[in-house]
């Protein structure tokens, strides 16, 4: 889970994860893993979502001078910062996620399976 965090092959540790922004590589170019079969669709959006809100955006409502403040000074500077968190932090927590699912051996057809199971 921590070479997710770092951007790395959760397998070898060597390999990039990301050949994008968020886009995870087919196949780790060192050591052949296939990082597609690792589903990170929505928990890693949503995750984020929850730790950014809970760690900025929650805290950052106590303090009176953002209620007291011109919107036109208050905004740019509480979403820039924010926006720069945020996707600072979602590749970070997406390549955690694909590196749980690889550490937990949660693939893809699993859970296309399990939809089928619970469907019939």
């Amino acid at each position: 889970m921590f070479r997710g965090l770092a951007g790395h092959c959760p397998a070898c540790g060597r390999g990039n994860l990301f050949w994008k922004y968020l886009k995870v590589n087919a196949h780790c170019e060192v050591c052949h893993t296939d990082l597609s079969r690792y589903p990170a669709d929505d928990g890693p959006a949503y995750l984020t979502i929850l730790l950014v809100g809970h760690l900025v955006v929650a805290p950052m409502l106590f303090f009176p001078i953002v209620w007291r403040s011109n919107p036109l000074y208050a905004l740019p500077i509480i979403l820039v910062p924010l926006s720069i968190l945020t996707l600072g932090l979602l590749p970070r927590i997406k390549g955690g996620w694909v590196g749980m699912m690889y550490a937990l051996g949660v693939k893809d057809t699993d859970a296309k399976l399990h939809t089928a199971d619970v469907a019939d």
